[in-house]
């Protein structure tokens, strides 16, 4: 073919064909949008720390952030010691431990929740009014006054009969006491425990739906996240992944499923002993939720260890060791998030979140700007993968792992930009 000229192009399709293909897509079109909508956008915690709720005070947030700071004058009083604890090289060790502290000082806590369930248990009615009310005077006060975690709710008592009207109960007591001081606040979070079938999740969605008609809100106004710790709310009776139902069951208001290591791990029969988020029962719950929540916008979150770092420091660096280790795990499984229940655990859920984002920051940067200007290398990226370094390097910056201006320089890109990237048009 001489240069300039022009390749023939031909077809054989009439072009009704493609119309009726379209139109009997259309309803599976509108399926994927309505189940499949993708990652919401906003900031996922990097944890979660469960408080009594007779143990919440004003300052809960600061005073953990506290205790965190104090251990670590204590067990670990410099980037080496720490370096020396975690097997970090000392760069990395360096910028870890710098901004381990200046988290602790800034933002000890990014999610609280006040617990009404297992960390509170059965207490006369009137005290649980009275506790619940007070929870919510002390969580509308420190949104008031800026001294609040990022996100702030409370877990209340399940679903089941035996304590059903209490949990809804408390549900009450707490909502109506954040409308009545204010509002609710735009960092609300629910948590629904013990879930078992669908039908619990389709009747908290009820109960969500009376409250905002009861006070004019939006509907969808609330959501709620599940916790997953019955082995039904994993593999229900007919074979099926319950935990896809109940994603469905919620009409879009889940925003999260929690995996509860030590209820889930108890009902499996596995002895207490080796109760952990790392064993093989633990990762097939949490591979179930990961693939059931994936596209829906609902995030997986992973659970807690009960080894906690208190005593003297040999036995603390070994609580640091294990907790470290269980986190740098779940970062690498795709679990952005999992529960902490000391303040001691502070210094190495930051510090396990930081070195995994600085670890992997330059690279991640480079691949993005040479897919972005589509420069050669040693590793040739698509679309999905750029999705994946875009969400990485938003995720550190969200923690504060990474700075907005290392990552501009190191890219070329603005938060905009990367937004584009990690969350690209359905097609595209």
């Amino acid at each position: 073919m001489g240069q300039g000229q022009q390749e023939q192009v031909a077809t054989s399709l009439p072009g009704t064909v493609t119309e009726q293909v379209s139109a009997s897509l259309a309803p599976v079109d509108a399926e994927l949008r309505r189940r499949y909508p993708g990652d919401p956008g906003t900031r996922q915690p990097v944890h979660t720390v469960y408080v009594p709720g007779d143990a919440l005070t004003a300052d809960t947030p600061r005073a953990w952030g506290d205790r965190a700071l104090a251990a670590l004058d204590e067990h670990a009083p410099d980037a080496a010691a720490l370096a020396a604890v975690l097997g970090l090289d000392d760069d990395l060790a360096e910028a870890v431990y710098a901004r381990v502290r200046a988290k602790l000082e800034r933002e000890p806590v990014e999610d609280l929740r006040v617990d009404f369930e297992d960390g509170y248990g059965p207490r006369p009615d009137a005290e649980e009014d009275r506790t619940a009310a007070r929870a919510a005077r002390l969580v509308a006060a420190a949104y008031a006054d800026g001294t609040a975690a990022p996100y702030t709710g409370i877990r209340v008592k399940c679903l089941e009969a035996a304590v059903r009207d209490r949990g809804i109960r408390t549900l009450d007591i707490f909502l109506t006491g954040l409308m009545a001081s204010g509002g609710l606040p735009d960092g609300l979070v629910l948590t629904l425990p013990k879930v078992t079938y669908p039908e619990q999740v389709t009747a908290m969605v009820r109960l969500l739906e009376a409250f905002e008609e009861a006070h004019g809100l939006a509907p969808g106004r609330l959501g709620f996240e599940i916790q997953v710790e019955t082995s039904q709310a994993v593999l229900a009776a007919d074979g099926t992944a319950t935990v896809a139902r109940m994603i469905q069951a919620a009409q879009g208001r889940a925003t999260g499923l929690h995996y509860g290591t030590f209820d889930y791990s108890a009902c499996l029969g596995v002895s207490a002993a080796h109760q952990a988020s790392d064993h093989p029962a633990a990762d097939h719950a949490k591979a179930v939720m990961q693939v059931a929540a994936a596209g829906t916008g609902v995030r997986v979150c992973d659970g807690s260890t009960n080894v906690l770092p208190v005593g003297p420091t040999e036995r603390v660096h070994d609580a640091w060791r294990l907790h470290y280790g269980l986190t740098r795990r779940a970062l690498a499984r795709a679990y952005y998030q999992g529960w902490d229940m000391h303040p001691g655990h502070l210094p190495t859920r930051y510090a396990a979140v930081f070195a995994f984002y600085r670890e992997g920051f330059a690279e991640a940067a480079a691949r993005l700007a040479r897919y972005v200007g589509r420069a050669t290398g040693d590793v040739m990226d698509e679309p999905a993968t750029a999705k994946a370094l875009s969400g990485y390097l938003l995720r550190g910056l969200d923690c504060g792992a990474l700075d907005t201006a290392e990552v501009s320089r190191a890219t070329a890109l603005t938060r905009a930009d990367l937004e584009g990237f990690a969350r690209p048009r359905r097609g595209i």
